[in-house]
């Protein structure tokens, strides 16, 4: 037990005395109004999308290991398929076996004849970022891990992710993986993206897939425990529960560390029912020298920044009427007017400042909505427009997928359409009444 003790530890300082050897070249940073040094960030409302804290958050940067968020929603999305399964077995060939032992990288030894599941491989990925474990996965789901990289692309675009690129499923520098990198992706080169995107690829992640977090929040675990090649895992997130850098409620998501990308982190945390999403790139300290302590305080600024500024507000009741236009006029029906109200309520999760900072703005349909008009017969709970919410004054930073606050607009009441004798009554009292003003406007003009 000792022998595995010791291994561990050579194992996990490896990296670090490596970072820390090789060094990030210091860069000057000038503290943001939150007091962090940053390439890069954002804060996102977990729920929402609303985007609460950007900084820089649109420079495609250096990303490392965040990558492997990209890696674990493409796996779950094969379990959901049905394309692989968690006891699938992979056996381990040439390149993962050669990743897997360069303990100068995270990771999990695995052995050259060894066979493991996706469960294993996936749990060594989310805790310790293993690197030969995340392209295990890649080559089980698409064959080899550059038909894998094609699959990541496809997907950021899908999620609407901009400014990204792939080279690998790790992160890792193509020159960390001794000649067998994806050779169509490059040489030298490395993933990146902006904070923007990171986020939201956070998001998709917790919205689609939000079992990730069952795996991400454990601090530690032995990997293959009670076996010869048992190894201790020490999530590198060190803000969960029991590590260095402690914040209650954080139970995710993924670090990154590389040379060229420094130290970032994507962090999500929840109390009170608020989870919010942080991602920092190439984090420094006051020195411009990049360090997990680094990471890990920035993070902590945004989230305090997060949990102590902004609360969810419900801005808009299920069922408002504006004051302006709680009706529209109705075309041959049996009534002549429609009351009209909001589907459902808006709340949101904005600066404790900003409360009275919104107002709601009806958009009609103009397909429906013919000069404040609409034409029976009406159901009751037609839509016939939405409503978005506007900030008066100040800057509105919007939503990480670009959509606005809002709700749809509909009717409040069935309106029939009226009879054809109805109909022609109200067509000749139309006519009367536009002769009668004509007539008076007429006669008017003769006295004036």
């Amino acid at each position: 037990m000792k022998k595995v003790k010791r291994r561990w530890l050579a194992a996990w300082m490896v990296p670090i005395m490596l970072l820390t050897m090789v060094g990030i070249t210091p860069v000057a940073k000038a503290e943001s109004s939150l007091g962090i040094r940053v390439g890069g960030a954002i804060l996102v409302d977990a729920d929402s999308g609303k985007v609460l804290y950007e900084e820089n958050a649109d420079q495609p940067l250096g990303i490392a290991s965040m990558t492997k968020m990209m890696t674990e929603y493409l796996m779950f999305e094969a379990i959901e398929e049905g394309t692989i399964t968690w006891d699938q077995q992979y056996r381990v060939n040439g390149y993962t076996y050669a990743i897997s032992q360069d303990r100068r990288l995270s990771n999990v030894p695995l052995r050259r004849d060894g066979t493991y599941t996706i469960r294993e491989l996936y749990e060594a990925v989310a805790i310790y970022s293993a690197n030969a474990a995340t392209i295990a996965i890649a080559e089980t789901i698409a064959g080899t891990e550059a038909e894998f990289v094609n699959l990541m692309n496809d997907k950021a675009k899908e999620l609407g992710l901009t400014d990204y690129k792939f080279v690998n499923s790790t992160g890792l520098n193509n020159e960390d993986l001794q000649g067998m990198h994806p050779s169509e992706f490059g040489g030298r080169d490395e993933n990146v993206m902006p904070a923007r995107s990171v986020a939201k690829m956070a998001y998709h992640l917790l919205k689609d897939y939000p079992e990730v977090l069952d795996t991400t929040k454990i601090s530690k675990k032995v990997f293959r425990e009670g076996t010869s090649d048992a190894i201790d895992m020490k999530n590198w997130n060190f803000m969960l529960p029991g590590l260095d850098y402690e914040y209650r409620g954080v139970d995710g998501l993924k670090t990154g560390t590389t040379v060229f990308a420094g130290h970032c982190f994507t962090g999500t945390a929840i109390r009170d029912d608020k989870r919010i999403i942080a991602v920092v790139l190439n984090a420094v300290d006051d020195k411009g020298v990049g360090s997990y302590e680094a990471r890990f305080d920035a993070t902590r600024s945004l989230f305090d920044y997060g949990f102590s500024q902004f609360s969810n507000v419900e801005l808009l009741p299920k069922g408002y009427q504006f004051k302006e236009q709680k009706t529209l006029g109705v075309l041959k029906g049996k009534e002549r007017k429609v009351g009209i109200e909001t589907k459902e309520p808006i709340s949101l999760l904005i600066r404790n400042m900003d409360k009275k900072k919104y107002e709601p703005q009806l958009i009609l349909d103009e397909k429906l909505v013919k000069n404040g008009q609409v034409q029976a017969p009406i159901e009751k709970g037609t839509v016939i427009g939405h409503v978005k919410l506007v900030k008066k004054d100040g800057t509105d930073l919007g939503f990480i997928d670009g959509k606005v606050a809002g709700t749809e607009v509909i009717t409040t009441e069935e309106v029939e359409k009226a009879g054809w004798f109805a109909l022609t009554l109200g067509a000749i009292g139309d006519f009367f009444s536009s002769a009668w003003s004509s007539s008076t406007g007429f006669v008017k003009g003769i006295f004036n």
